[in-house]
């Protein structure tokens, strides 16, 4: 019960943005970056994530960060963050100066719902070369959640980070930052994670992933999320809920992509080729999928029938413009 008045309250605050089969989208979440240090989880995959925000970047995608971008519940001080990854935030930098990247928070950066910490740490930045402060993210306003509309359908899909109602991470997040912060941070430096963390409590991830699908289904609305570090895209007629997964598994980061009309899961990992040169490669987990396949305000069988229709224009645009481009050549 508390979980769904928790997101209702979310989704009746979100602030709402519009899209059609034009739009381009990513969406990230729990990239979790810290200070550099030893138990800085974000280190393993820096090179992944810039590779990956830099290609978003030059195929005009909008970035939307779905929460916990940075630790703050282990390491208070953003500037020795933005330092540490001072190559990640020019990549942000560049996104937000056009407008193509929206902040979500979640948890871990719970701060950033504070105006005066925001402005702070995120409007100006320091440059240690020139010595001189210089317009970072000015004017930035971190949301709780968005809601993405399409122009034509009306279709929504509701997006947040989703702790909401999930409690030692919601309202008593405090005592969970006092433990991390003088505890647990330590302890991550020899592989020894929190056990109440949704991310390693197998019956607690499923528990809020059940409060999720327990939503959408009340109020007809797709979800997307992080969170649980736990990548999610329904098949099989399954409630259309959605999971980013997280930056910071082993050798790759998880995404979702909306793009034309059409959504998909994806993972950036690093390849060996037969000569020994390693490469950053994007694969396709799940989709793409018409997003109308998701609209569960809809019958059934007209859902199945617009996403027929949606993949045969779609796969008909693109034979179109492979022969614009045959004679061009």
């Amino acid at each position: 019960m508390f979980t769904d008045k928790r997101l209702t309250e979310a989704y009746d605050k979100a602030k709402t943005l519009y899209f059609d089969d034009y739009s381009r989208f990513v969406f990230m979440s729990d990239a979790h970056r810290g200070d550099g240090s030893v138990s800085d989880e974000f280190l393993r995959n820096r090179n992944l994530f810039m590779h990956a925000i830099n290609e978003y970047y030059e195929n005009n995608y909008t970035f939307i960060e779905v929460g916990d971008g940075e630790e703050l519940l282990e390491y208070s001080n953003l500037n020795h963050i933005k330092n540490a990854h001072a190559d990640i935030y020019e990549g942000i930098k560049k996104l937000y100066d056009e407008g193509r990247y929206i902040r979500i928070y979640g948890n871990h950066d719970i701060y950033l719902d504070n105006p005066k910490f925001i402005e702070k740490y995120l409007h100006t930045n320091y440059d240690e070369y020139t010595e001189e402060y210089f317009d970072f993210l000015k004017g930035i306003e971190p949301l709780e959640a968005v809601v993405l509309r399409h122009r034509k359908t009306s279709q929504e899909l509701f997006v947040l980070h989703g702790h909401q109602g999930d409690a030692p991470n919601d309202q008593f997040w405090f005592f969970t930052m006092v433990s991390l912060k003088f505890f647990w941070r330590f302890l991550h430096r020899f592989g020894i994670r929190n056990p109440t963390s949704p991310v390693k409590n197998v019956s607690k991830r499923h528990r809020i992933e059940r409060n999720y699908s327990k939503w959408i289904l009340k109020h007809r609305r797709a979800l997307l999320c992080g969170h649980t570090h736990r990548f999610k895209f329904p098949k099989n007629n399954d409630v259309p809920y959605f999971n980013t997964g997280c930056g910071i598994y082993p050798a790759s980061i998880t995404a979702i992509e909306l793009t034309e009309g059409m959504i998909r899961l994806v993972r950036w990992k690093e390849k060996v080729d037969e000569q020994g040169v390693l490469h950053i490669k994007r694969e396709t987990m799940r989709g793409p999928e018409p997003i109308e396949s998701f609209d569960i305000r809809k019958p059934k069988e007209v859902i199945e029938y617009l996403a027929k229709l949606k993949i045969q224009r779609t796969k008909k645009e693109r034979e179109t413009r492979a022969a614009f481009r045959e004679e061009e050549i």
